[in-house]
């Protein structure tokens, strides 16, 4: 689990088939304090990368690696990195630690395409289009995950949706070097998802 507050940016350093199908390990570049604080990373731990949970495999000072499965990549972003791709990190969240987003898996419900990113007062409004299957699980208000970061919707109109962004934000994320037409990692809140569900069943 994660509270989706990115605590690091990283760097693809290297893309690497394996398997000889569509697996790939991801080797992926940190600051150190990232992997040593506040306790020492461990082989099997739990990285959320750009909002994908993965799992670590081999580590160095300053990088960890992953393997993806042939889904993962392409239910996801993933299989877009290339080398030099900046995304956004977060260990995973233990008892005691201050919950400052909102529950967050790492398991990826679909992708979103950027819209629009318009100057709004001292924040950015960056809209959306999301998945027709999605749209039902974002409501004004809400939680969402965006690669990762944990974010209030602001507006729905359909299919697309709007969250506003400070410089903050902006410059420890991935939203400092977004585009329109970038794709994204969205996760809906898990909330959403289990009452849609029960809704399912009082039909």
């Amino acid at each position: 689990m994660f509270t989706g507050i990115v605590t690091d940016l990283g760097t693809v350093r290297e893309v690497q088939p394996i398997g000889g199908g569509h697996d790939l390990r991801l080797v992926i570049g940190t600051s150190p304090t990232f992997l040593a604080e506040p306790t020492r990373a461990a082989l099997g731990a739990s990285i959320s990368c750009s909002g994908v949970c993965l799992t670590v495999v081999h580590l160095a000072a300053d990088a960890f690696s992953v393997d993806c499965s042939a889904e993962t990549v392409g239910a996801t972003t993933l299989g877009g990195w290339k080398a030099g791709a900046r995304i956004n990190l977060e260990r995973a969240l233990r008892i005691g630690d201050e919950l400052g987003g909102h529950i967050v898996s790492g398991h990826v419900d679909g992708v979103a395409t950027v819209v629009s990113a318009t100057p709004e007062n001292a924040s950015v409004r960056w809209r959306f289009r999301l998945p027709d299957a999605l749209a039902r699980y974002v409501a004004s208000k809400g939680s969402i995950a965006i690669d990762g970061v944990s974010l209030t919707v602001n507006e729905v109109d359909g299919e697309v949706f709007g969250v506003n962004i400070i410089p903050h934000t902006a410059s420890i994320t991935t939203f400092g070097t977004l585009q329109p037409g970038d794709k994204v990692n969205i996760e809906v809140d898990m909330m959403a998802r289990y009452v849609a569900r029960l809704r399912e069943y009082e039909r």
